[in-house]
């Protein structure tokens, strides 16, 4: 017996390209910085971060982290979107994709003398701001701490911290 069933109008899923995916979410954190702050200092880094790495340019010129930020922001700041396979526990184990993002991020902030700031967003979720527990955001009492010195916020409302949180 054989089956008269026409699968040929069945689509398959659209592939989403998680470079466009992570370059639209940057462009969305530089407007949330730049409206919040009154400026238009904030853009996206070229080639995203890996600019400074792997071009040869004078340290004057070299940007770290994924968005460049005006000279006094206290922060160097690393952008994810996406990563729906991480969750709660992703914060326990010390080898995910997400502590990784902290140490590349870490890794920058040193090179440019600035705090790290990863800025974190999954699918149909809150956006997160990851910073060290030595930073104190004075007005924010709802955060997770974690055993590896590193806060958890709502970028929502760490975003409404007053200006000194975030400029020297």
């Amino acid at each position: 017996m054989e089956d008269d069933f026409d699968i040929s109008r069945i689509k398959k899923k659209k592939k989403i390209n998680s470079r466009t995916k992570g370059s639209t979410f940057e462009r969305k954190i530089c407007k949330i910085l730049n409206e919040r702050f009154n400026t238009t200092e904030f853009s996206r880094s070229p080639g995203s971060g890996a600019f400074a790495t792997t071009h040869s340019l004078p340290e004057h010129l070299k940007i770290y982290g994924d968005l460049i930020t005006p000279e006094t922001f206290k922060y160097c700041i690393e952008c994810k979107k996406g990563y729906n396979h991480l969750n709660l526990y992703s914060l326990f184990n010390y080898s995910s994709d997400l502590w990784k993002f902290v140490a590349q991020c870490e890794k920058d902030s040193k090179k440019c003398c600035k705090l790290p700031m990863i800025i974190f967003k999954q699918d149909r979720q809150p956006t997160l701001a990851i910073v060290p527990t030595h930073v104190q955001f004075l007005q924010m009492n709802n955060y997770i701490e974690t055993k590896n010195g590193y806060r958890l916020y709502m970028f929502e409302e760490l975003i409404k911290c007053w200006d000194s949180m975030w400029f020297d």
